[in-house]
């Protein structure tokens, strides 16, 4: 271990209907660390300062998003594994974003979308921006596609300003938007698939890069210990979470030559 006390933490599909099956997962798995003579935090750390938890130097577990991984951490953090979702839009280990308006909306294909207004949940966001962002490119001729993009801090909160009419379109990431339909089926009912993104590998399971091979290694066994144990099948079942394979950083390359795309399109910006 690093010296730092041990943290972990699964911010990314952290609902609150969700939160006691990311508990019962964890708690699985801390308890096969600790019977391995790895040290390990009974309880998941939760709190909003997520890039300060994905560097921390105690991060034993975590999730974080694709292009914050590619763009900033990838040197900082090891990969776990690549989780593997049931919903629709998930194939394997990758996902892919929905692209939503609001059902009322008489508007059908996306070129009718010109001049409105997207909500976006952080300009950092895979699935929220650079997803968005290869999605629109091919229709955006090189220039400002949207009069103004509003940045509303979640993918819950895209959502309900598309709902609310506050926001014409957003993207949604398919875990995220299959999560929000069993917790939230009233706001889901108010919106609509427009289009599908690119798709692109899921969100990484990782750890401190300086925790060392071994820990790392018993890491990865207890995930999939977890995602074996027929006593959480409930909590898997409650995530979606079918499985998880191994991954390298070389399967997220992928993220950025989406990035790429979008920018020799000549649209290197959501706008």
């Amino acid at each position: 271990m690093s010296g730092a006390a041990p943290i972990a933490v699964l911010p990314m599909y952290d609902f609150p209907w969700t939160a006691a099956a990311n508990d019962a997962l964890w708690t699985a798995m801390a308890a096969w660390l600790i019977e391995a003579g790895v040290e390990a935090p009974k309880a998941l750390t939760r709190g909003p300062d997520l890039d300060a938890q994905w560097r921390d130097p105690g991060l034993v577990f975590g999730q974080t998003c694709g292009y914050p991984y590619v763009t900033g951490l990838k040197d900082a953090v090891a990969l776990i594994a690549a989780p593997i979702y049931e919903f629709p839009g998930c194939e394997e280990a990758l996902h892919r974003s929905f692209i939503i308006r609001r059902a009322s909306d008489a508007r059908r294909a996306l070129a009718e979308f010109r001049g409105a207004t997207a909500g976006l949940n952080a300009h950092d966001s895979n699935s929220g921006m650079n997803l968005f962002r290869a999605t629109i490119a091919p229709i955006a001729g090189g220039a400002p596609f949207f009069r103004a993009v509003m940045v509303t801090g979640s993918h819950e909160a895209s959502v309900a300003a598309v709902a609310e009419g506050r926001a014409d379109l957003a993207a949604i990431d398919c875990v995220s938007f299959a999560l929000l339909a069993r917790g939230r089926p009233e706001l889901i009912e108010r919106v609509a698939v427009v289009a599908e993104s690119p798709r692109s590998p899921s969100l990484p399971f990782i750890a401190n890069a300086r925790l060392g091979a071994s820990t790392i290694a018993a890491v990865r066994q207890a995930l999939f210990a977890a995602l074996a144990d027929p006593t959480l099948a409930e909590a898997r079942a409650a995530l979606g979470l079918r499985g998880a394979r191994p991954s390298s950083p070389a399967d997220y390359d992928r993220v950025a030559e989406i990035e790429r795309g979008a920018a020799a399109a000549g649209y290197a910006r959501l706008e």
